[in-house]
Parts: structure tokens; sequence; C-alpha cells
């Protein structure tokens, strides 16, 4: 339930917000939220009978809907805190949301607990005249982040608190009288069913697996024996998140599974990717890109995501990070990452588990080619990618084929043409990676509390940004020319790393640990590009977004004289289009950077729109702009450039029986989260078709986001 709060106080206007509906007969959770009247938060746990707003809202209701409403608010006021003494006045959740302190009355970003600043809020909300008799014990602290808004009269640490009643009630009697007389308004009273809130996978399929279907509302065919008495076998091609997580889904639920994963293990990977950053040794299957964990691993780890954060199949997957050994306060985190050094060890227990569950992992295999018949997959065709081309060739049989690769499997994609298998060019975009000192960026959000920042384990977070820009807009004559610059993958304290997988291909992205420490700030800034780009290459049919991509790596690794050396100029030569004799600022970078004429790098147009969004990024953060910011090319691979087709039910490819083509490299993910549950949907869609799974996952975890075309973080 959410009480939600504005700093200047608790009263808003009962028109400007959503209405309330009653949810069941039995009341067990009450929900007391004041909002904005633009956001209004869903309730954390999946509340689906939760609240909407009429047709016609505020002022514009009907004066009998009024009413109506006025009168469901007063019974569920009545049937939430009847006379003292009576049966059910002492249950449900009360919720305070967006409760906001200063950082000067806060403890800071670590710490996430009810402090008593964070007391004396929450009582000013219930009208508790001495914040110092309540008990600590009864709130739990459910998000928190931190918002320096220019539009703020200062920065402030944003709340959301979740209140046991029941607690609060045996603590101190005294704050019932407070609880029974709050009024109630259009939008800060909710009155929720008696829900249960997603936990983690392992946990929620070990009641299953145990024979309740108390959680997932299904029958344990496989565990009594009645069906199923050979185990199905499925390969999961990629060890990404998606690739993990469907891999998890149906181990637990008893398929037999074998994940191929064409790179190493992380300690082998981390290895690798050492020897790349100090010898400049590329492993073609072990790096940025391929291994254990995907991409991301070697990352910032952000658990950032456009599917909906209070989403039950989000918070599943969370709670899953947490359970394999994710720092809890990623839960709690408005904006939550983990950095590779957490990353690691969190992938390590994840294979321990599949391996426990008699998951089959084999590292160093790439699947070359499926084998097909009569129009389904009937196994694929491995190789040891340590070995060299032409090396012998393994057939493996299974059931079906989980093709769970990134967005860098560009050797995939050419086999499943071979196949005739459908895809589409997707939609994505490409730039450069901008880097400032970290300093810089704090002193221009946070102006004199930067001083607080401290590398990461100060009081307040390291200061990063988000930029959205549109240029062209309007333009009736050239609308290819539209398109939005934005900032991608955004590292505060982090560095610039090298994800290329060719030699003769130049890409990079950036990276942070946990604590954020480093003296940069990095971000990619990126501009959309879609099939009105991709004409020079059209001849290459449904690979011409990946031709686009190879075009502008092949130049930048000549611009940057070859060795991985990255072509590089200030944000300042940028806007002028000159390339200055002037040495370079430092870059994190370590295998060097070449001053070079990157505004000559991208065709025109693409170049001017960056170009113009920079300058209107100056324009509201000033500094922004500087002798100190340095552009290093190329950032191509922000997003899949394919969209694999498959039926939005079943996860299965609309071309080619026992295929389901999941995650980022086949077009329906944009970061860790969103792919993590995409291979959980997946998962159960496949287990359902299997016949190892009876029951409605969407009743539990609710529906999955479907996507289609561009998708980013």
């Amino acid at each position: 339930m959410a009480l939600a709060a504005a700093a200047s106080g608790l009263h808003i206007p009962s028109s400007s917000l959503p209405p309330l509906c009653l949810l069941g007969s039995n009341p067990s959770h009450l929900s007391l939220g004041l909002a904005n009247a633009l956001a209004w938060r869903p309730r954390r746990g999946g509340a689906r009978g939760a609240g909407r707003c009429a047709k016609r809202t505020g002022t514009r209701r009907y004066p009998s809907e009024k009413k109506r409403l006025d009168r469901r608010q007063k019974e569920l006021l009545r049937q939430a805190a009847p006379e003292e003494g009576s049966a059910g006045g002492e249950g449900g959740e009360w919720g305070h949301n967006r409760r906001t302190l200063p950082p000067r009355h806060d403890p800071g970003k670590d710490f996430n607990g009810v402090s008593p600043p964070l007391l004396q809020a929450i009582a000013k909300a219930l009208k508790f005249p001495v914040s110092s008799l309540l008990p600590e014990e009864a709130f739990t602290v459910i998000r928190k982040s931190f918002d320096a808004r220019k539009i703020l009269k200062e920065p402030q640490f944003v709340y959301t608190v979740d209140v046991d009643v029941k607690k609060l009630l045996d603590m101190e009697p005294r704050t019932w009288d407070f609880i029974a007389r709050l009024e109630p308004k259009l939008g800060i009273i909710e009155y929720m069913p008696d829900e249960k809130v997603a936990s983690d996978l392992v946990n929620m399929l070990n009641v299953h697996k145990q024979g309740s279907d108390s959680e997932l509302g299904i029958n344990d065919s496989v565990s009594n024996g009645s069906i199923c008495t050979q185990k199905p076998r499925v390969a999961v091609v990629g060890s990404g998140p998606s690739g993990l997580f469907a891999s998890l889904v149906l181990g637990e639920l008893g398929a037999e599974v074998t994940l191929l994963e064409r790179g190493q293990p992380v300690e082998q990977r981390g290895r690798d990717i050492g020897a790349l950053a100090v010898r400049r040794i590329l492993r073609s299957e072990s790096n940025f890109c391929f291994g254990e964990g995907g991409a991301g691993t070697w990352s910032d780890g952000k658990l950032v995501t456009r599917i909906g954060r209070n989403t039950d199949g989000v918070q599943a997957v969370m709670k899953t990070f947490v359970h394999f050994g994710a720092p809890p306060n990623i839960l709690v985190d408005g904006k939550p990452h983990l950095g590779t050094d957490k990353l690691v060890p969190m992938l390590r227990n994840f294979r321990h588990h599949l391996k426990e569950l008699g998951v089959t992992i084999r590292f160093n295999t790439r699947v070359d080619d499926l084998v097909v018949e009569g129009g389904q997959v009937k196994g694929v065709v491995i190789s040891d990618s340590r070995q060299q081309l032409g090396s012998p060739d393994q057939t493996l049989s299974f059931d079906a084929v989980v093709l769970a690769v990134g967005h860098s499997a560009r050797d995939t994609y050419s086999m499943l043409l071979r196949h005739s298998v459908h895809m589409n060019p997707k939609s994505f975009a490409v730039g450069l990676r901008i880097e400032h000192p970290q300093e810089l960026i704090n002193n221009i959000q946070y102006s004199e509390l930067a001083t607080e920042v401290h590398k990461g384990r100060g009081r307040i977070p390291v200061a990063d940004y988000k930029i959205v820009k549109s240029v062209g807009e309007g333009d009736a004559e050239l609308p290819e020319q539209n398109r939005s610059c934005y900032s991608f993958c955004m590292c505060p304290g982090g560095q610039v790393v090298l994800t290329s997988t060719n030699p003769s291909e130049l890409c990079i992205n950036g990276m942070s640990f946990s604590r954020r420490a480093s003296k940069w700030a990095n971000s990619a800034f990126v501009a959309t590009v879609s099939s009105h780009d991709f004409k020079p290459f059209e001849y290459h049919g449904s690979l011409a977004g990946v031709e686009f991509q190879r075009e502008f790596e092949r130049r930048a690794a000549i611009m940057g004289g070859g060795n991985f050396v990255v072509p590089a100029q200030c944000v300042t030569d940028f806007l002028s289009n000159r390339l200055s004799v002037t040495s370079l600022p430092p870059s994190s970078y370590r295998l060097g950077v070449r001053p070079s004429k990157l505004h000559e790098l991208f065709p025109s147009h693409i170049t001017e729109a960056l170009q113009q969004s920079i300058i209107m990024i100056d324009e509201e953060m000033p500094g922004f702009v500087s002798s100190e910011a340095l552009l290093h090319g190329v950032e191509t691979r922000t997003s899949s450039p394919v969209q694999i087709s498959r039926n939005t039910s079943t996860y299965e490819s609309t071309s080619l029986r026992g295929l389901y083509p999941i995650g980022e490299g086949a077009g329906y993910a944009g970061g860790i989260l969103s792919a993590s549950v995409d291979g959980m949907y997946c998962g159960f869609a496949l287990a359902k078709q299997l016949s190892l799974f009876h029951g409605d996952i969407e009743s539990t975890l609710g529906k999955a986001q479907k996507q289609k075309g561009f998708v980013k973080y």
C-alpha cells in the first residue's frame, strides 16, 4: 500500500488522483498513498485488482461519479479502521510513498533502514505527535532513491515505506486512533486483498516440486510419475541472462537441459579479458561479449528496465539474484546496479545451482548449425570453440532448442538465414562514448553538494545522468532524418572498454565496479538508426543492420591505426568539425587513444544529430561541453540489429518449429533484467509445451511484456 507525499506536505487534491476500488470482501491489506497527480505507484507484488482511473478524471468527473467514489472511500475506511476493539482493525499494511529527506538529515545512500528523521516524516503523515514512540520494527523501506533534479529546491532522498499495521498496533496501541481518523481521499487510500508477493524463482519452483499448488496453481505431474516417464531434452544456446533463467526454470521443472556456451566460465573469462587489456590478446570466443553471463558481466551491471520495476516478473528475477548472492540492497535502490565484482560471484553460484539440478553445462562449445528435419529442429551441430575452424563437429539430438545468444553472435544470424528462419532488420542506435572527469559531472549535477560523493563512498550516490533529445522533428520532407539521440549505459565512476570480437573491427562499451570509484564518468551518446539508414546494405537482406554496424566498426579501427587503439576527439573539436593539434585529455581506455576526426566517421546526418543534441544538453547541463570531455569511437552494439520472429505466447519461432529465440540477441530485450525476464517466461512456456508445467504463470507473475521494434535500456 502506498502513502505518497510531496515535500511540501500531505494534502493533494483528490481530484488529481486515481480512484480506488474494492478488491475483496475480506481485507487484509490496506494501502494509504499520497502520489503525484501524474504518477501512481502500482503495488509491488502485483496488485492485480488495483484501482483504475475513470475515463473522466479530476474536475471532469460527473457529480454522480464523485458521490459514488466518495461513498466507496468511506466504506473502505470503515472496513480498514472499524471501531476500536472490533475485528479487522489490526490487519493490513499502510505504505508511505515519496517520503523525502534532504541529504543533511539522511544517514546516506548505503543506509536502507528506518532512521529517526524518516520516522519523523512518517509521524507527520500519520499526525502522530511523538515520532520517537513509533517502533522502527513496524516499518520497512522498500525503495530509496536520490533525486537531484534542478526543478527541486534542493536534492533529496525519496523513500517508499511499508507499515505493518498489526505490528504497529501491537507495539504501540496509541497509534490506533491516528490511523482510524485518517480521512479517505481519492487515490490516497487503497484497499488490497491478501496477496502473495513474488518470491525468488528457486523457492517458488521448490514449492511446486514439493507438490504444493498454492504458489503456482498447478499440479506436479512430473513428480507423481503420471506422465513424462522420459525427460524431454532441451538445448539452451548461450549463458547470458536469458539463457540462465530459461535453464533454471526448465531444470527445476524436470527437463534434461544442456547449456551450451561458446565462451569460458567467468573465472577463465576474467583472465582472458585481463590478457586483452594488458597484452592486447583478443580471444575471439572469450572476451567482453562472449562467455558466462553474456556481455553484461563486464559492464556496470545495471538492473534498471523499461518493462516495469514493480512487476512480479521483475521482482522474481531481482530476488533470484539476491538468492544467488547479489546484495539485498538491489531490492531497495531506486537505480540498482551490481558492478562486475558482484556479478562474477553471483554467476558462479548460479552455475553451481544449475549443476545441482542436473543441468549439463558445456563451455567452449560453439553451435555451428541446426539439425532440421521436416521443418522442425531436431538437434544442433557443435564444435570446440578453442580449436581452429574445420575441427571435428559433433551432433547432439534435442526435443527443443532455446536460442539465447547475444547481439554480437553474427555468425549465428548467418546460420539461421541458411535455414530460412524469418527475421527482420531492427532499429537500434549508434554513436560515440563520451567521457568526463567524474568530479565535473558531480559538480554539474550536485553543485555544492558534490563534496559529499567521495569516490563512491560518500553519503550521496556518484552523479549520473540520463538524456534524451529529439532532432529533425516536424520535417515532413525528410522524415527519415527525424531521430532520437540519447545517453546509453551511463557508467559513473567507470571506464571505457573494448568489446570487439574481431581484430579488424573496433567497438567499445563502458563498465564500472560496484563502488563506481574511478575518476571518470562515461556514457554512450547515440542516435537511432533504422531501415532508411541501412539502404546501402539492403542487398544483405535481414542482416543489413549487421553490415551497417560492421562498416563503422571497420572505419573506427582504421581511424585508430590498429592494435585496438581507439579514435578519440575533444567534444569542443567535434562540435567545430576540426582536429585539434593539442594533446587529448586523459582517457580511462587502457589500450590507448588517437586524435581523430570523429565528425567524419558517420554520415553527416547522424553526426549533425549528435552535434545538435550535445549543444542542447549543454544548455541544460552547463559545463557538459568542455575541453575535458572526450569522445571515443565507436559505439554500435546498443541492441540487436535483428529481431527473430516468434509466437508471442509460445515463444517458438514462426518459421522453424522447435526453435525458441529469446533475449537480447533475438531482439526481445534491452538489458540484464529484461533479458532475464524473457528467459524466465520462455522457460515456463516451453515447459508447458513439453507437459512439464500445467499452470498459468501469468496468474502469478503477471503478463510478459511483448517487445516490438526498438529496444533500449
